[in-house]
């Protein structure tokens, strides 16, 4: 019997694996456990055209401000402590992703699950009676065909070509664990994709991964992830709880540079976006000590 395949891979061998026009998934929940090493990598790359479908935070407005956002599927767009993610808001005000799809969240999660089951759509109730169905109006309701006869909405299934995602520990074939709250519905992203790469704060033995640990945290299992990537503090600035919480000071600096003038962000860009990820964390820690 084969042992299983040793799936570690660098950032850029993983963003070297997408192509324009794809449609991928990034995990996390607003500015918790977001991938934003891999984030980071696809900024430094020239994929364009790119349909992305997030409970968005600073991925999808990183994304956004850099124009590579063809299409938007998204519940929300936040910081959290700051409401409205700054990139995506002036994004948005100044009509820059050319098409948006905004869901609720109820039928954003439907709409994964669908594609996870490999279904066409699922129904929900979610939706109903809301502008939801306004804004889009190529959303269509189906009828219960038992006696009851209601009326639902078919949410599409939100296909996706890559999932991208980051855990807290994972072993070298793709099982991964989260150590945090929440699964933030990382598994469905990575269900509801044909291929699906997590990074991760640590890479450990396969028996570490179950260490004082419940066994209902092992989220990903080999089967649903293509590639592994150790990228301590990968997820920066959002939170990796236990290992790390939101950087709430380097966030503050993200937001106000975003707000203000193009120079502001275009300094913020040259001290922490221009170079490689070494060179990322590296200012990082600068700006850690300075603050």
């Amino acid at each position: 019997m084969n042992a299983p395949r040793d799936k570690r891979m660098t950032v850029d061998e993983v963003v070297a694996e997408l192509a324009d026009g794809m449609t991928v998934g990034i995990g996390g929940w607003g500015p918790r456990r977001k991938p934003m090493a891999l984030v980071r990598a696809i900024l430094r790359s020239e994929l364009t055209d790119l349909t992305v479908v997030s409970w968005g935070g600073a991925d999808v407005g990183l994304l956004a401000r850099a124009g590579r956002i063809r299409r938007l599927v998204y519940a929300f767009v936040s910081l959290d402590s700051i409401p409205l993610e700054p990139n995506f808001q002036r994004a948005r005000q100044a009509g820059t992703i050319p098409e948006v799809v905004e869901l609720d969240e109820g039928m954003f999660q439907t709409g994964l699950r669908a594609a996870a089951q490999r279904l066409p759509f699922l129904p929900t109730r979610a939706g109903l009676g809301s502008d939801v169905m306004v804004n889009n109006p190529w959303l269509r309701t189906v009828t219960s065909p038992y006696d009851d006869g209601e009326e639902l909405v078919a949410v599409p299934a939100l296909h996706l070509d890559i999932a991208l995602v980051h855990l807290n520990r994972a072993d070298r074939h793709g099982n991964a664990t989260y150590l945090g709250p929440d699964p933030y519905f990382d598994d469905l992203f990575c269900m509801a994709a044909d291929r699906a790469f997590v990074s991760c704060e640590q890479v450990v033995d396969t028996a570490g991964l179950t260490i004082d640990t419940p066994v209902q945290r092992l989220l990903l299992n080999r089967m649903m992830v293509d590639g592994v990537v150790e990228t301590p503090n990968g997820a920066h600035f959002t939170t990796c709880t236990p290992d790390y919480e939101r950087d709430e000071a380097f966030q503050k600096a993200y937001a106000a540079a975003a707000s203000g003038s193009d120079e502001a962000w275009d300094a913020f860009h040259a001290r922490f976006l221009e170079g490689d990820e070494a060179a990322y964390q590296t200012a990082v820690r600068a700006f850690g000590e300075e603050s």
